[in-house]
């Protein structure tokens, strides 16, 4: 049967598989894995109703393919237009987030935490993981910029348009500003606990997001996370959590294999 293959066969399974693998890649963590997962079982519904010769069944998967060639690109509109411009930077190619690049953004997160911290400026950012928080800043003013200090100190600073709510960040993108978000449900919170407190822990009662606070009264800095509510944070502490956040804390021996075989367990045993 080898004596069937070429060499050129083999580089062209090869040259399909990478291009699938990186693919991947760029899919976990977003709102399409769910599609991903939504085509294979699609796939598994195809094969088993030609197996037993189910007529109708096929006919319905069919139809329901048809169907999800016009849907797909409406309803990933944004996940795809990301993994085109992933592409023409010429991401798709790369390993994975340099530690420069995550240091550089964990610098001027800091420090504009810090200098609001000082100057008593309320301030509140929530930073997105793998539970798309579009329900929230779609009503809000959507910003897509590059994240620096100035930016962020301007955002809050007291007086300005968009320094009431919370901004959203997508990784290494200023998703929004002015975001409103869910006020927590729990009624077993101290008074000093204000409303921008209240909705840090009401997005991550809703979503697997972080939530950093900076209070305008006590001048400190909080975590909130699953719920939970983590007061005065060191700096280093929030420099820790943001290099942890933006991917430069992963093992370097760790093969980029095994992180996307990880990244998809967790998502196929997530509800």
């Amino acid at each position: 049967m080898f004596d069937l293959f070429r060499w050129h066969d083999f580089l062209d399974i090869a040259i399909v598989s990478f291009i699938i693998y990186k693919l991947l890649l760029l899919l976990v963590g977003t709102r399409a894995m769910q599609l991903v997962k939504g085509l294979i079982i699609i796939a598994f519904l195809t094969v088993g109703a030609r197996i037993l010769d189910m007529r109708t069944l096929s006919w319905f998967v069919g139809k329901a393919l048809g169907v999800l060639l016009i849907a797909i690109p409406i309803v990933f509109q944004p996940e795809l237009r990301k993994m085109l411009e992933e592409l023409g930077r010429g991401n798709i190619w790369r390993r994975g987030r340099s530690q420069i690049r995550a240091e550089f953004l964990s610098q001027e997160i800091l420090r504009a935490l810090v200098s609001m911290k000082t100057q008593k400026v309320g301030a509140l950012v929530v930073l997105q993981r793998n539970t798309g928080l579009k329900d929230f800043w779609r009503t809000a003013v959507v910003l897509n910029s590059e994240i620096t200090q100035e930016l962020l100190s301007t955002i809050f600073y007291p007086g300005t348009p968009l320094h009431v709510g919370a901004v959203i960040i997508d990784r290494d993108v200023l998703v929004a500003a002015a975001c409103y978000l869910p006020l927590t449900v729990n009624t077993d919170l101290a008074r000093w606990i204000g409303t921008r407190h209240r909705a840090a822990l009401g997005v991550t009662e809703v979503s697997d997001a972080l939530a950093l606070v900076v209070s305008e009264e006590r001048g400190e800095i909080a975590l909130t996370i699953n719920g939970h509510l983590s007061r005065n944070l060191k700096d280093a502490q929030v420099y820790k959590l943001l290099l942890h956040y933006f991917g430069a804390e992963e093992p370097m021996k760790t093969s980029l294999r095994k992180r996307i075989l990880d990244s998809l367990a967790a998502f196929w045993t997530k509800e």
